[in-house]
C-alpha cells in the first residue's frame, strides 16, 4: 500500500486513533517550528495552582442575570439581587447556590472585549489573539502542556469535554498538544476494548504488520508532523491499555453526589473533569452551550443558571473536601455578556463593552469583586480588564513563563496570552 501524501498519512492514523478511542485529537495545523525566548522569564512567579479546571460558557452568558446584577429595574427585567455569603455583594437571584460561596470567588465584572461576534469571541477568549485566515493559535491547554511538559499519567494533560467544534485546539503546535476531546461524559473512552474475536496476538500482529508498511514512510518523511501522528497512534494504544482508564467512569462515583453536580452534560461534564485531574490531567476545559439568549432571555436563563449553579458550585464543594482547592485553579469564562436593553423578543443581544468572569482556587484569595460597572452594566468604570489579561492571570497562577516566545510555522513570535498583565492583586 503506497500513500502519496502527507495529508493521506495523517488521515490514516487520525483515523486509526479514532477508531480504537472513540474520540479525535483537536488539531487545525500541523506543528510548526517552536522555540523559546532567551534568558529566565521576567514575568514567571512561583505556581500557586497545579491544574485548571476551565469552565466555558458558549455563547455570551448574561452578566446581569448572573454576576452582575443591578438595581435598575428596567435593566433587570424578571432578574432580581440577592445577598451571598460576602456583605455588599449580590448576585442574581438564579444561582443562590453559588451566592452562598461567593466568599471563595473572585468575580471579575469588568471584563471588555473587542469581538461581538461568537466565533471571534470565543477564538479570541481562548487564544488571547484575534481570528485570522492565515493561522490558528493554540489554546490555554496546548500551551501549559508545552510549557509543564508531560506527566506521569497515560491519560493525556489536556482535556476537552463537549460538543466545541470550532475549539482552536493546539493551532500551530504539535498535535500531540492537542486535546482530546469527549464529546459525552457520561460516555467516558469508547470502543477502547478490542473488538469479539480480536485476540492480543492478532492485534499485535496487526500492529507489527503496519508499523512494517510503514517504516519507508516514516523513513523518508522524518519530520515532525508524520513523527507527532505516529506518537499520536502509539499514545492510543498505550491508553486503551492503562488502568487511569478508570478515571473516565463516573459510576464508580457515589449516585448522591452525581446527583448534586446535576444529570445533565455540563454537571457530569464537571465531575469527569475532576476526576481526572485527580489522575494526572492539568487542563480540562468544560463546555455549556445554549447561553445566546436574543430570545426568551428571561425563560431560558433562568434553566441554563440553574444547571450552572449546581454543578459549579458542587465542584467547589468537592474540590475543597478532597484538599484539592487550594491548588486547582477553576475558571468561570465566556465570550461576551448581553445588552442592558432588552429586546422586542424579550432577549438581550451581544454585548462585548462589559462581562463577568469569575476565578476560584488556586492561590486566588476569594470574596471579593475586580471593577465595576455602571449603574445598567453597560461599560466598567473601573479596573477594565482585556481577554488577555485573564489568559495572563491563568498563566501567572501556573508559574508559566508568560514571555516565552514560541515561533508559529512562518517564524512570527507569540507569547501564552500576547500582552496580557497578569491580575496580580486576585492574588491571596
Amino acid at each position: 500500500m503506497k500513500m502519496d501524501s502527507d495529508m493521506t498519512r495523517r488521515r490514516f492514523v487520525n483515523n486509526a486513533a479514532k477508531s480504537f478511542l472513540g474520540v479525535s485529537a483537536l488539531s487545525a495545523m500541523p506543528p510548526g517550528v517552536l522555540g523559546a525566548g532567551a534568558g529566565a522569564s521576567s514575568l514567571k512567579q512561583e505556581a500557586t495552582a497545579k491544574r485548571v479546571i476551565y469552565l466555558y460558557m458558549n455563547g455570551g452568558m448574561s452578566h446581569l442575570d448572573t454576576f452582575d446584577p443591578k438595581k435598575n429595574v428596567d435593566v433587570m427585567g424578571q432578574s432580581k439581587q440577592i445577598k451571598t455569603s460576602v456583605d455588599d455583594v449580590f448576585f442574581a437571584n438564579h444561582i443562590p447556590k453559588l451566592a452562598k460561596q461567593a466568599d471563595k470567588l473572585a468575580v471579575i465584572r469588568s471584563m471588555s472585549s473587542t469581538q461581538g461576534a461568537h466565533r471571534q469571541g470565543e477564538y479570541f477568549m481562548r487564544t488571547s489573539y484575534t481570528l485570522r485566515s492565515s493561522i490558528i493559535h493554540p489554546a490555554m491547554g496546548a500551551w501549559m502542556t508545552r510549557l509543564k511538559g508531560d506527566t506521569d499519567s497515560d491519560i493525556p494533560p489536556n482535556i476537552l469535554i463537549g460538543t466545541d467544534s470550532r475549539h482552536p485546539g493546539a493551532g500551530f503546535m504539535e498535535s500531540r498538544l492537542s486535546p482530546l476531546a469527549i464529546r459525552d461524559p457520561e460516555g467516558g473512552l469508547t470502543d477502547v476494548k478490542m473488538r469479539p474475536g480480536i485476540s492480543g496476538e492478532r492485534f499485535q500482529f496487526h500492529r507489527e504488520l503496519a508499523a512494517k508498511l510503514d517504516a519507508p514512510f516514516v523513513e523518508r518523511y522524518d519530520q515532525k508532523n508524520v513523527r507527532a501522528y505516529t506518537d499520536m497512534y502509539e499514545d492510543a494504544i498505550k491508553l486503551m491499555k492503562s488502568e487511569d482508564l478508570a478515571a473516565f467512569d463516573l459510576s464508580l462515583e457515589k449516585e448522591n453526589l452525581r446527583e448534586r453536580y446535576g444529570k445533565n452534560a455540563f454537571g457530569q461534564g464537571c465531575l469527569l473533569a475532576r476526576r481526572l485531574l485527580e489522575n494526572g490531567v492539568r487542563y480540562a476545559e468544560v463546555t455549556f452551550g445554549g447561553w445566546d439568549t436574543h430570545n426568551a432571555n428571561f425563560v431560558r436563563v433562568p434553566d441554563q443558571a440553574k444547571t450552572l449553579d449546581a454543578a459549579v458550585s458542587t465542584l467547589l464543594s468537592d474540590l475543597e473536601s478532597k484538599g484539592m482547592l487550594e491548588d486547582t485553579l477553576v475558571v468561570l469564562a465566556t465570550e461576551f455578556g448581553r445588552t442592558p436593553e432588552i429586546n422586542v423578543n424579550e432577549g438581550r443581544d451581544h454585548h462585548p463593552a462589559s462581562f463577568s468572569c469569575v476565578i476560584a482556587g488556586g492561590g486566588i484569595k476569594g470574596g471579593q469583586v475586580l471593577g465595576e460597572t455602571d449603574e445598567t452594566a453597560s461599560k466598567a468604570i473601573t479596573d477594565t480588564v482585556k481577554v488577555p489579561d485573564l489568559n495572563a492571570t491563568i498563566g501567572y497562577a501556573l508559574g508559566l513563563p508568560l514571555d516565552e516566545v514560541v515561533f508559529s510555522p512562518s517564524m512570527r513570535p507569540f507569547t501564552l496570552a500576547d500582552k496580557g498583565q497578569p491580575l496580580v492583586d486576585l492574588f491571596g
